[in-house]
């Protein structure tokens, strides 16, 4: 009976089990929430097994990659990376949009998770982000130091191309046995996302999120415009096809999982295994994917942007577009470094906000309000950010098949494992 069972389960399709743990956690919450510290557990031991595995399987994988890689893994490196920046600069053109159609005046007060302390500017910034790629080797894989791990993996993994055939198939073999244990935690999400939502539901009362709802609001319409209409416009310009099949596949297994996870470390492990089911590149996207969850950060920049001119009309500042402009930069290339600061595109509100002359007392208010709406903000800015990593990756391979008519219909859907 039990191996009956257990047959189905490995059968069934990893979205619809999903689907059930997702509506078993909704009801769990609701109808038996004494039940819920206990399914919770289930959440906590997924989130922290994909976690836990995360910093290896960059490590391996990048290494194995450079160590085997051939020579147009580099230049396939480049248009993504251009993506990645391309789309984190016009969501924040999105943001301050909308932020300046749909003016947001806030009722401030200090959340306690506010007391942490934010970085002095930019050059802050990117002077902990330069420091981050020479980390101790160690300490960057137990700290989740994915700045750190990308830059110890290449200079392995470049110092390993030059090794024997024996060195480099048994680091292949190591890469293969890392992706198989993420295989296992994965077919497991099933049970985690049930404990996640029943978890949530369970315990974030959603009372508090009524006095900020216009400013919810328009981070919302902003993370859904820029998910919905500006990324498919991207990548409709670069492979003229119907690009919804791809952007729906992006958004449903990988930006689900991101959404309930609401960790882009965590989520590295699934957008890997999707892109192996999307065909691409192994030696393209085992380092664009997790280089993604470091520098594409669309999600971030929108929370920068709209929280600080939010801020701004709070004070009745006026914006000029020159200033608007120079926004998008700073919350650009802020959100670029935001994995590298603790509590993420949040702390990073007071660097945007001293653009306007905003002190950091206000500011930091300002960041009390993004603790208190973000169980939704959050959740919502991770899906986004992450599921658009695997977004460009195969936008940009899926580019080059274009030019050279290789790209069929069917390769904007994922084949079945």
């Amino acid at each position: 009976m039990l191996h009956k069972i257990g047959k189905k389960y490995r059968e069934t399709a990893l979205i619809k089990l999903i689907a059930v743990g997702l509506v078993l956690g909704i009801i769990i919450a609701l109808a038996a929430p004494q039940a819920v510290p206990a399914v919770a557990v289930l959440g906590d031991l997924f989130v922290r097994a994909l976690k836990g595995v995360a910093p290896v399987l960059v490590f391996v994988l990048v290494m194995n990659a450079l160590a085997q890689k051939n020579s147009d893994a580099s230049a396939s490196m480049k248009p993504i990376v251009r993506l990645y920046i391309v789309a984190t600069f016009c969501a924040s053109l999105v943001a301050v949009a909308y932020s300046f159609a749909f003016p947001t005046v806030l009722h401030l007060q200090v959340a306690p998770d506010a007391q942490l302390a934010p970085p002095s500017g930019i050059i802050e910034v990117l002077h902990n982000l330069i420091l981050s790629v020479v980390d101790n080797p160690i300490h960057a894989l137990a700290n989740a130091n994915y700045i750190g791990i990308l830059a110890w993996a290449c200079l392995a993994g470049i110092a390993l191309h030059a090794a024997n055939d024996t060195t480099k198939t048994m680091l292949n073999d190591f890469a293969k046995t890392v992706t198989k244990i993420v295989q296992w935690i994965i077919r497991f999400a099933p049970f985690g996302i049930m404990g996640l939502v029943a978890n949530a539901i369970g315990t974030s009362g959603l009372g508090a999120l009524l006095g900020y709802i216009q400013v919810l609001g328009v981070l919302l319409v902003a993370f859904f415009s820029v998910a919905l209409i500006m990324n498919p416009l991207i990548v409709y310009l670069h492979i003229h096809r119907n690009p919804y099949p791809l952007v729906w596949t992006t958004l449903k297994e990988s930006g689900l999982y991101a959404f309930f996870t609401r960790s882009s470390a965590a989520n590295i492990p699934v957008n890997l295994s999707l892109c192996k089911r999307l065909g691409l590149d192994e030696d393209t996207y085992s380092i664009s994917i997790p280089l993604g969850a470091t520098i594409n950060m669309s999600g971030a920049a929108i929370t920068i942007a709209v929280l600080s001119l939010a801020a701004a009309h709070t004070l009745g500042i006026a914006i000029d577009l020159p200033t608007a402009l120079l926004l998008c930069i700073v919350s650009t290339i802020g959100a670029c470094g935001a994995s590298g600061v603790a509590g993420g595109s949040l702390l990073l509100i007071p660097v945007a906000c001293a653009s306007f002359g905003i002190g950091n007392d206000v500011a930091m208010q300002v960041v009390g309000v993004g603790f208190i709406i973000g169980v939704i903000q959050d959740a919502c800015e991770t899906a986004l950010n992450s599921s658009t990593d695997v977004l460009f990756t195969a936008t940009a391979e899926f580019a080059q098949r274009a030019k050279e008519g290789k790209l069929r219909d069917e390769d904007l859907v994922p084949h079945n494992n």
